[in-house]
């Protein structure tokens, strides 16, 4: 059996086996047959518990479901073996949410009360009232984000609608207050209607310093960000486009660097062209790349196409120099780089095999790429993926903190090219040239300087295109 474990499929495991000699040894070859990975044991003690057994509670890494079923199986065939609890470790994280609302102030006798609440309320209110901006001052908004999702393109499940989304958006919430010290709540809209969706988070925008748009599916989210962005005054960040395409742009600096290559010689094959396939071009072309072919389901977006809806025709009016048609596995034939925001198996080794020399490979559709590392990686001078378990991470916890921080620091009316381009420059520059390698391109989300490092970068260029107001 051959399989990479994760923990995201991790177990607790309770059981107990007769008190005798090499009783735990057994038990233990069969999770090494099974090849999980044994996180801790402990012993444990439980109501019921014989005389003649020990009890223990082991924490169990697995690949997925089924092998956890598998191990439950070969486990039952040890004689002297009882299963008295499994616990999923991920729906148990899960349970009763992941975020919570905490008061900031204790309320310990009438003269808290009076301030906070009534009466001292009251002249705070007033005051917002005449100077507006003091909202920023004296209230949650300054530093809160609505996270905002019709729950249509969630990860890679598609449109499971909004109550299935929340764990998601709970989970955005979260890293938004982990990595970025930024309040942020989850608005998931029992709607798919573009009016509908901007109307709705109009009206709920005085409570909040930013909106993020996420797991709206194209090309929905594009009119969506648009209209939002021309009426409301805070800024507005589709972190699925803008947030993927800051950090895919920075690996690929970094990766550049390492092929000794420039923007302007690479042919660059990006394979679906959704909310992050466009923002990604569009990111790019910034960057000074000018040979760019887009691939849908159907091949090669190009002037042969009869099928164009108007998000791809305007996609192609600043792609495809050459006009390139056919399949993408036509269309990769010399390309430097490949990058896949499509589906798994999308990419073939024959396929890398008929690309340019040090090829580059960003294979991040998930939980599985487009192609394996296991099976690129003799090919490709640099791979990477959008798992957290393989080198080259290409994860959006890299950018949306500090692109958010930064543009609500300086009260941005907008998040724009420049300042999304500048987090990308930010985040590639935390990896030092003497780190830098095939196997680190891009820094891990755990590197406290990413998110100080895209503030002060994203900060820096609002002020200079002036959307900062402040």
């Amino acid at each position: 059996m051959s399989m990479k474990t994760s923990p995201g499929y991790t177990y607790i495991l309770s059981f107990s086996i007769l008190s005798v000699p090499a009783a735990l040894s057994t038990v233990l070859a069969v999770f090494s047959e099974q090849k999980t990975q044994i996180v801790c044991l402990d012993r444990i003690e439980y109501e019921g518990e014989k005389s003649d057994t020990t009890a223990y509670a082991v924490t169990l890494e697995t690949a997925s479901e089924e092998h956890m079923e598998s191990v439950l199986s070969a486990l039952q065939l040890v004689q002297g073996v009882e299963i008295i609890e499994v616990i999923d470790g991920t729906f148990d994280l899960h349970r009763e949410g992941k975020i919570t609302v905490e008061s900031k102030i204790s309320i310990l006798d009438s003269a808290a009360l009076s301030m906070a609440y009534t009466p001292g309320v009251a002249r705070v209110c007033e005051t917002i009232h005449q100077h507006p901006q003091k909202a920023y001052d004296y209230t949650i908004k300054g530093n809160t984000v609505a996270i905002v999702t019709d729950g249509s393109a969630v990860l890679g499940l598609g449109n499971i609608g909004p109550l299935a989304a929340l764990p998601v958006m709970e989970g955005k919430a979260m890293l938004m207050r982990e990595f970025g010290g930024i309040n942020a709540f989850p608005i998931c809209l029992d709607t798919q209607d573009v009016d509908t969706i901007v109307e709705t988070v109009k009206q709920i925008a005085p409570s909040f310093g930013a909106i993020n748009l996420e797991d709206i599916a194209a090309p929905r989210c594009f009119e969506i960000e648009k209209r939002l962005k021309e009426e409301l005054d805070i800024p507005v960040f589709h972190d699925d486009q803008h947030g993927t395409a800051a950090v895919t742009t920075a690996a690929l600096l970094n990766a550049m660097k390492l092929v000794k290559k420039t923007p302007e010689s690479l042919k660059v094959v990006i394979n679906g062209i959704g909310a992050a396939g466009t923002a990604c071009t569009h990111m790019l072309l910034e960057l000074g790349i000018k040979n760019i072919i887009g691939c849908d389901r159907k091949g090669a977006i190009s002037q042969t196409r009869t099928d164009l809806s108007p998000s791809k025709a305007e996609y192609l009016s600043r792609t495809n120099p050459h006009n390139l048609s056919g399949t993408l596995q036509e269309v990769i034939e010399g390309a430097d780089v490949f990058i896949g925001l499509s589906g798994p198996k999308a990419l073939s080794v024959e396929d890398i095999k008929r690309m340019n020399h040090d090829a580059i490979v960003f294979a991040m559709a998930n939980p599985t790429p487009e192609i394996m590392p296991e099976l690129a990686l003799p090919h490709v001078a640099v791979m990477a993926t959008g798992r957290s378990d393989y080198p080259n991470q290409i994860n959006n916890l890299l950018a949306f903190p500090g692109i958010l921080c930064g543009a609500m620091a300086c009260r941005a009316t907008d998040i724009n090219a420049a300042m999304c381009l500048a987090a990308a420059y930010a985040i590639a520059n935390v990896v030092t040239e003497s780190d830098l390698s095939e196997n680190y391109i891009i820094p891990s989300v755990f590197n406290t300087l990413v998110a100080e490092s895209v503030t002060e970068a994203v900060k820096k260029a609002a002020i200079e295109s002036g959307v900062a107001t402040i």
